[in-house]
């Protein structure tokens, strides 16, 4: 049965729920937007900050940590912005690193060159 997290993030725009927990594990999907509902436009160090804050600020309102994730996918628009992510990304992660895949990809919400999709198992 699928439970929601409550995040601090809004869902009020799209028929969507920022995260889920089925069977102790959390699913979620993280961009670039503000807690009043804004999309940072900045570059992609700016947004992946924003990105893997929320994903972290979600991970703990499911009552788990970043240790918690096994899986990331991360989407980019264009390949230039591997570096600069993959930057930011290492600030967040410690070893043993989650599984990561990186897709390049046309992403829906104008203005982000990022979006992510994490799973993590939290709780026994």
């Amino acid at each position: 049965m699928r439970k929601i997290v409550k995040t601090h993030l809004k869902s009020d725009k799209a028929p969507i729920e920022w995260a889920t927990m089925g069977n102790n594990v959390l699913y979620t999907a993280q961009i670039p937007i503000r807690e009043d509902g804004s999309i940072e436009t900045g570059d992609i160090a700016a947004q992946a900050k924003l990105t893997l804050d929320n994903l972290k600020r979600t991970v703990e309102a499911a009552g788990g940590t970043l240790d918690d994730i096994t899986q990331v996918l991360v989407y980019l628009p264009e390949k230039s912005d591997f570096t600069g992510m993959n930057e930011v990304y290492k600030t967040f992660f410690k070893p043993p690193y989650p599984n990561r895949a990186t897709v390049i990809a046309g992403l829906m919400v104008e203005g982000a060159r990022i979006e992510i999709v994490a799973y993590a198992h939290v709780g026994n």
